[in-house]
């Protein structure tokens, strides 16, 4: 099975909600890689890596985690992973 890389930018009213927490948190539940953090524009990027169906599973679970309400607009992008990850951290 080929690891892939999933790279979303959420925007909306993603910060100062806890959504960085929430993912990390929601991410120890699937087998999956990353990182979140805040963005200077307002957005909240999330990078993972893992298995493709893992990785659309944790996704949605960041839909369903109560998170889903604060969420306008998400831009995803696929590519190969690239295994620089330990983890599932909250970044800077």
């Amino acid at each position: 099975m080929k690891r892939r890389r999933m790279h979303i930018y959420y925007s909306g009213r993603v910060q100062g909600v806890g959504f960085r927490y929430t993912a990390k948190n929601l991410a120890s539940g699937y087998e999956v890689t990353g990182q979140v953090r805040n963005l200077p524009d307002g957005r909240v990027e999330l990078v993972a890596e893992g298995l493709k169906e893992e990785l659309e599973a944790f996704q949605q679970g960041v839909r369903e985690s109560g998170l889903g309400h604060f969420i306008k607009n998400e831009e995803i992008g696929w590519e190969e992973a690239k295994g620089e990850f330990r983890g599932f951290e909250i970044s800077s």
